[in-house]
C-alpha cells in the first residue's frame, strides 16, 4: 500500500516531464560551470543557468538517452553547486527530520535525490533544439534571504509549462531548494506521503521504501 501511494506521489502528469527534462537539464548539464555566478541576481542567475544548460544537452546524447551513470556523473559535478538536496528533502520531511540521526538524515537526502533522478531521467529525451526555459519579470527583492524567479518553458509540440523557482540567499550564494510546477510545489507533493510512511515504518522504512522503487 505504501510502495503504491509514495509511486503515485511521483508520478506526475505526463506534461509536465518535459520541465521536468529541462530542469534537469539546467541544473545537470551546465557546461561551463565558472561563467555561473550564484551571486548574481535571481532571474541572472536562474538564466545563465539555463541559457548554458540547454545548449549542453544538445551534446550529450547518453543522458538524453536516460544513461543513469551518465546522469549521476553530471550531478555529482553541476548540480550540488546550485541545488540544497539537504534543505529539500529536511522541508519535505517536516518534524520528523528531528527524529533521525545523521547517519539517517544523509542516506534520506540520498535515497530521496536518487528517486527524483530515476523517476524522470527518462524524460530528458524529450529536450529538443527548440526548448527554452524563459524568465519572467522578476517581483521580488534581490537582496531578500529567501526569492521566487518564475519562469515558463516552452518546447515543441507540447504546452507552455509555467515554473517558479524558490531558492535561498546563502554565504555562497543561491540554492534551490524547491520548485512550484503549475501550482504544485515539489516539498508539499511528498511531505504528506513521507510523513505517512514514517509513522507507519519508521525514518529507515522511508529509506527503503524510497531505494526499493525501481526504475520506470
Amino acid at each position: 500500500m505504501q510502495s503504491t501511494q509514495l509511486a503515485r506521489t511521483q508520478l506526475l502528469p505526463v506534461r509536465w516531464l518535459g520541465f521536468l527534462s529541462a530542469l534537469l537539464v539546467a541544473l545537470v548539464m551546465t557546461p561551463a560551470l565558472a561563467k555561473i555566478n550564484p551571486k548574481d541576481a535571481p532571474p541572472e542567475f536562474v538564466q545563465a543557468v539555463a541559457d548554458q544548460a540547454l545548449e549542453a544537452v544538445k551534446d550529450s546524447t547518453a543522458a538524453q538517452e536516460g544513461d543513469r551513470e551518465a546522469i549521476d556523473a553530471l550531478i555529482d559535478e553541476y548540480v550540488l553547486p546550485y541545488v540544497d538536496f539537504e534543505k529539500t528533502t529536511r522541508l519535505a520531511t517536516g518534524p520528523n527530520w528531528r527524529q533521525a540521526d545523521q547517519d539517517q538524515r544523509e542516506r534520506l537526502v540520498e535515497a530521496f535525490k536518487n528517486t527524483l533522478i530515476r523517476t524522470y531521467s527518462g524524460a530528458l529525451s524529450k529536450v529538443d533544439q527548440l526548448s527554452e526555459i524563459k524568465v519572467q519579470p522578476f517581483r521580488g527583492d534581490p537582496e531578500a534571504a529567501d526569492v521566487v524567479v518564475r519562469t515558463v518553458v516552452t518546447q515543441r509540440n507540447n504546452p507552455d509549462v509555467t515554473v517558479d523557482y524558490r531558492m535561498e540567499n546563502t554565504p555562497d550564494g543561491w540554492k534551490i531548494y524547491d520548485l512550484n510546477i503549475e501550482g504544485i510545489w515539489l516539498i508539499q507533493n511528498y511531505r504528506n506521503q513521507f510523513s505517512q510512511l514514517i509513522n507507519e515504518r519508521g525514518f529507515d522504512g522511508l529509506i527503503e521504501a524510497l531505494n526499493s522503487k525501481k526504475r520506470p
